[in-house]
């Protein structure tokens, strides 16, 4: 190490030591050998393996991942500047990878991939919605925000607030309160309303960031959405977990003769009807509230050949290795139902967005249904989430959403 050190030291195992050495930033508690010092709960630590200096990081005896490493430079000096340097080199690779109107909808700040582990900053206009899940975060967050309202207004972009929506589970693992609200400064403005207009791929959402889902609307889907209304023209489309109905909108936007939308929540589906008639689609849409597990079998079981495109967007069937073999389980059952549901030369848009889930077992899923579904599948496309939610090699756990499109024959 260049210069006198302030804080404690963990040393870590030997395996922890190649993991670090090959880029993953995550220390798990029965990785470290020993601690000298005393560290604090959310303070940062310096990482050793043997005397050789490895990284400093926000440590926390109350997680599973004790050390969060933030940075590998014995030299960094861990103040405003350093976390001003972070967010604008964040904000500045969006600018780059989501130009034009996308940038004023999109991920800013995505955890491990910027180096800001725990911290998800999402962009919708001026709102800035924000989960911290890392104890150490929480605590540098006021410096963090500071820093991204200085950035973008020198960008000249209007930022009206930031809302907290740290209301998951997880944070309590990190002995972090659970609540959602507007974060309150003097330099800050809070608006009036948590409810905000976004436009994505030319259609326009209304985005509520204190009731939506996660931060208030999935982002990582824009541009395979954009992919399936390329291919929608003339089609007649069934769009399953519909959610606030962006792939079915996106369809019909891109042409589609005809899309019903699927999804067994009433206040999902009463978003999606609400958008459609906001961007005049209406005419050409129709929803449906049903288990879509339990409407594919109905389908199946009636021979039903009204669709030539199915879109398969489900949630996360599994957040844990315990449970994959359920959730392949799950996958296969619904594509091999709607594979049945295809007429030959039909298409099918599908995907999984758990990273429990690999791209190599995904593909083995699809090949099994396809093979009991007696059908062949022609690969179109094969998509991951949008480059506002970078992926990086050495950190497999952000590497999560794999997007086929097939046409089925």
């Amino acid at each position: 190490m260049k210069q006198q050190r302030p804080y404690p030291k963990v040393k870590i195992s030997p395996k922890a030591e190649r993991s670090v050495k090959n880029g993953h930033p995550w220390i798990y508690g029965e990785e470290i050998h020993g601690i000298e010092g005393e560290p604090q709960n959310g303070e940062l630590v310096d990482v050793l393996a043997g005397n050789a200096y490895m990284g400093t990081g926000f440590y926390n005896s109350n997680s599973k991942i004790t050390v969060r490493l933030i940075s590998r430079n014995a030299n960094d000096v861990f103040d405003e500047h350093f976390w001003r340097r972070r967010v604008e080199y964040a904000v500045r690779y969006r600018q780059t990878v989501m130009p034009g109107e996308d940038f004023s909808c999109c991920r800013l700040i995505h955890g491990e991939a910027d180096q800001m582990p725990g911290l998800t900053v999402d962009r919708y206009g001026g709102i800035l919605s924000v989960q911290i899940t890392c104890l150490g975060m929480e605590l540098v967050k006021e410096t963090v925000y500071r820093a991204l309202w200085d950035v973008l207004t020198e960008m000249g972009e209007t930022i009206t607030g930031i809302y907290e929506r740290n209301d998951i589970a997880l944070r309590e693992k990190e002995g972090l309160p659970v609540y959602k609200d507007w974060f309150r400064a003097d330099w800050l403005p809070v608006p009036e309303s948590p409810v905000t207009e976004i436009c994505e791929n030319g259609i326009k959402y209304l985005v509520d960031v204190e009731n939506g889902q996660k931060t208030g609307f999935f982002l990582d889907q824009k541009y395979n959405r954009a992919a399936v209304a390329r291919i929608a023209r003339g089609k007649r489309v069934l769009d399953c977990f519909t959610h606030t109905g962006s792939f079915g909108l996106n369809a019909a936007l891109g042409g589609a003769e005809h899309v019903t939308c699927v999804d067994v929540s009433q206040t999902a589906i009463d978003m999606a009807k609400a958008n459609a008639v906001r961007n005049g689609l209406d005419a050409k849409m129709d929803f449906v509230c049903a288990d879509v597990f339990d409407l594919l079998t109905e389908l199946a079981e009636r021979k039903c050949r009204d669709y030539d495109l199915i879109i398969l967007d489900p949630p996360a069937f599994t957040k844990s290795r315990q449970t994959v073999q359920a959730a392949a389980r799950g996958y296969k059952e619904i594509n091999l139902k709607a594979m049945k549901l295809l007429p030959r030369g039909g298409y099918l848009a599908t995907c999984s967005c758990s990273h429990f889930i690999t791209d190599d077992l995904f593909r083995k899923i699809l090949a099994s249904a396809a093979k009991d579904a007696s059908k062949s599948l022609r690969q179109i496309e094969a998509r991951q989430q949008a480059p506002d939610h970078p992926i990086l090699w050495n950190v497999p756990e952000t590497n999560y959403l794999k997007f086929y499109i097939f046409q089925v024959v």
